[in-house]
């Protein structure tokens, strides 16, 4: 039964998507299909066979080693306060060696190279143009507003449905600087499935909603992923973007972990529930529609409402309370859904990049910044739909 309410699910979100667009008669109906397709394949190939789950195993195993590296490092500095747990250390210390890490690759030009190719891929086999498919891999390694600073030359001749795509879909990602933190707090074989699915989950639904028409495509430019001239240049510059970045998650963790307990206080005081289980009431149909059972949709729907209003951090937070008395379906699903960085504060984050690009483009894409969001969203919603089928 939550297999069908699950592929009924994914109809209704493109029917949402159908619903949206601003222009039904040039829909690549075609592209959509065979990107559902090649999730459905991905997703029932990760989980369900015995290849797919070894290959799982052996990446998460990898990850586990890289991760080990990092905790040298973050032990070295902090010696044993780095085993008692703490998520500063254990988690947002590690943002550190990873971006390092992710620079390094960078200038070895092993992740640019590698992303181009299956950037064009993508657009071979879906026909969607280099730059949208190009930003959507790109995002799935570097996150959002690298990825839209990759291709930069490019943005200032990108019509207004071709910046909606690359705004939703470097939205429906995450950044692999951050992927260590997610890999020791929620189940890692879900996240790592998550990562490819969000890939054709953005594009899908934002081709729907803002279709492209047949356009002169434009040639990816390597030079603009990798700036540095040596290769501890690269090593500190990667550093400090890691230092920078875990500074500002953890100063928006205690902001938002903050405002949420004022705000779940005032809530509990006038009408006797917290904010968070108002949330849960209201996403609750959504969390249904994904293939929840009905006795978790209500805890499920508040985890994903939090997401959006605050992050995925914070989510994660609550999410890891709840995951000791949730289903192994509800956990998947779930795991799969907050692996992006769909929420408010990202949106602000992706206009603040494109105006300092392009003032003009940063415009177009203010009037429909709500519009990314929720299609962003919606994005997310069908990755965790996906990857429900198949458990």
């Amino acid at each position: 039964m939550s297999i069908v309410i699950g592929v009924l699910g994914i109809l209704v979100l493109v029917a949402i998507a159908w619903a949206m667009s601003n222009d039904k008669k040039h829909i690549n109906y075609r592209a959509a299909g065979i990107m559902l397709a090649v999730q459905l394949i991905l997703a029932w190939f990760l989980l369900n066979t015995l290849i797919g789950r070894t290959i799982i195993r052996k990446i998460v195993e990898v990850f586990t080693k890289v991760l080990s590296f990092g905790h040298e490092g973050i032990s070295f500095v902090f010696g044993d306060l780095s085993t008692k747990g703490y998520f500063f250390l254990n988690v947002l210390m590690m943002i550190i060696f990873i971006s390092a890490l992710l620079s390094i690759l960078t200038y070895l030009r092993i992740l640019p190279l590698a992303i181009k190719y299956v950037g064009g891929f993508v657009s071979k086999i879906t026909g969607l143009p280099k730059v949208e498919s190009f930003v959507a891999v790109n995002s799935m390694i570097f996150g959002d507003t690298t990825a839209i600073i990759s291709v930069k030359s490019q943005l200032h001749k990108l019509s207004p449905n071709r910046l909606f795509i690359v705004a939703t879909s470097s939205l429906v990602a995450v950044s692999c600087s951050t992927l260590g933190g997610y890999l020791q707090l929620i189940p890692p074989e879900y996240v790592l499935v998550a990562l490819p699915i969000n890939v054709f989950s953005g594009l899908i639904l934002s081709s729907i909603v803002a279709p492209v028409r047949s356009e002169e495509d434009y040639d990816i430019d390597l030079k603009e992923m990798n700036t540095d001239k040596s290769f501890f240049e690269a090593v500190g510059n990667g550093t400090l973007l890691g230092g920078k970045t875990a500074l500002i998650v953890g100063a928006m963790l205690i902001t938002y972990m903050a405002l949420l307990a004022m705000i779940n206080y005032v809530f509990n005081g006038l009408v006797g529930m917290t904010f968070q289980e108002i949330l849960g009431y209201i996403f609750a149909p959504v969390a249904f529609i994904m293939g929840i059972p009905t006795s978790e949709i209500v805890n499920a729907g508040s985890i994903m409402g939090t997401k959006v209003a605050a992050n995925e951090f914070v989510a994660i937070s609550d999410f890891v309370k709840l995951v000791p008395d949730m289903s192994d379906k509800t956990v998947g699903i779930i795991s799969a859904y907050l692996i992006s960085f769909a929420n408010f504060s990202s949106i602000g984050m992706i206009l603040g990049t494109v105006q300092a690009i392009d003032q003009k483009q940063a415009s177009l894409l203010a009037k429909v910044g709500l519009k990314v969001l929720l299609v962003a969203t919606m994005g997310s919603i069908l990755t965790g739909t996906i990857v429900g089928l198949f458990l």
